[in-house]
């Protein structure tokens, strides 16, 4: 692997403006895909519609093998698109909203989680997370008795990243376990002082699951499925056991390139351990979409924690205007206002979306990582265009 390649994919990873620079993925995937455009589903308009156009577009120009989007209108009613092919070998059609691994939109459901332990009076938002997890994260700079529950959900706590250090090409087929992740940050420097600025870390969200499971005595995932997925009616949504590197049901394949000049190759079995509770979930666009209107909605938490949860700092990496919450990202539309959701990046899957307060919903995934920043800035401009049509 070249290492100019990764660089900015492993320093970011999961983070909504990951982007790998492999100029080269747009060429070669869009050659194999032009022609298999696939038209949106019989409830759309027949009229040009911009939101497929969009998916075109990404598969076209930008080399995507797949696009899908599931949006929900101001009319209330849910339309679903696919462009592309679900299979390059085989030509085969994309599954209409078809499961996907919508890494760091897992974020989401793990904060909520602890925001339920935070309402069942479990968790201190502004505890140290040492009151929790004593003596367990220690290292040059970092202290878990300085760093607060709320700094984890919110990215404040300084915490180096663990993504950054890891080879994540290789890990396709490899268990890792939580704390060999944990071990990885640790040994790393403070990226900067508790509550000072705002920064994502995956390290983060590891540290929450392991909180949850101390609180709970429960796998993080089961408390997942329990308390979020089962609460919010989600019937393709699941946190993978260990040892799962399948996608259970109809899905279109994910694709990834080890290095600028190498062949796309398909990643869509893998081992997402590496994830855990910053990244592993699988979902399909519709189940997001839900789960975003359940969360809003006030379904899975009271309203104190809600509240908690969309208080934002800014974080302007996701977006000129953007803002972090709690495990939850507020976005500017073009057209006025903001959505709330998060995203994510996954080798060989890109998940964007998100709920606006009056109801609108769109998720949007493609099946390789955005070979540039421009492409990356399509995808997003297609959840801001279905949002705002």
């Amino acid at each position: 692997m070249h290492e100019q390649t990764w660089q900015k994919f492993r320093s970011r990873t999961g983070k909504q403006s990951v982007r790998r620079r492999v100029v080269s993925v747009a060429v070669a995937a869009g050659a194999m895909t032009v022609g298999v455009l696939a038209p949106p589903s019989a409830s759309a308009t027949t009229r040009p519609d911009t939101v497929q156009q969009s998916l075109n577009a990404l598969v076209r120009s930008d080399g995507m093998p797949a696009a899908l989007a599931s949006v929900k209108g101001r009319d209330g009613r849910t339309r679903t698109y696919t462009a592309g092919v679900g299979d390059l070998a085989t030509g085969s059609k994309v599954p209409k909203d078809g499961q996907v691994r919508i890494g760091s939109n897992t974020k989401t459901f793990t904060a909520v989680v602890m925001l339920q332990l935070v309402g069942e009076g479990k968790v201190g938002l502004d505890t140290a997370i040492d009151t929790y997890l004593p003596g367990l994260v220690r290292g040059d700079g970092i202290d878990g008795r300085r760093i607060t529950v709320r700094q984890l959900l919110q990215h404040t706590s300084g915490l180096p990243n663990y993504t950054n250090h890891m080879d994540i090409a290789n890990l396709q087929h490899r268990y890792t376990e939580p704390r060999e992740l944990l071990d990885i940050a640790l040994k790393q420097k403070a990226d900067f002082p508790p509550g000072t600025k705002w920064e994502y870390s995956n390290t983060n969200y590891l540290l929450a699951g392991l909180i949850i499971q101390k609180i709970t005595g429960r796998p993080v995932g089961e408390e997942i499925t329990r308390r979020v997925i089962d609460r919010a009616g989600l019937r393709h949504t699941y946190f993978p056991a260990p040892g799962d590197m399948t996608i259970h049901e109809p899905h279109p394949k994910g694709y990834f390139r080890d290095s600028a000049d190498g062949p796309l190759r398909d990643y869509t079995e893998m081992d997402p351990s590496w994830g855990w509770a910053a990244g592993a979930m699988v979902s399909t666009n519709t189940d997001l979409n839900r789960f975003h209107a359940a969360l809003l909605g006030g379904r899975l938490l009271p309203a104190a924690q809600l509240a908690e949860m969309r208080t934002t700092v800014p974080a302007d990496d996701l977006g000129t205007g953007a803002g972090y919450g709690l495990g939850l990202a507020s976005v500017p539309l073009s057209c006025g206002g903001v959505y709330w959701g998060h995203g994510g990046d996954i080798p060989g899957y890109e998940t964007r979306g998100g709920t606006t307060d009056d109801g609108r919903a769109v998720s949007v995934a493609v099946t390789t990582l955005p070979a540039d920043e421009a492409a990356a800035q399509r995808v997003q401009k297609t959840v801001d265009t279905a949002l705002c049509r």
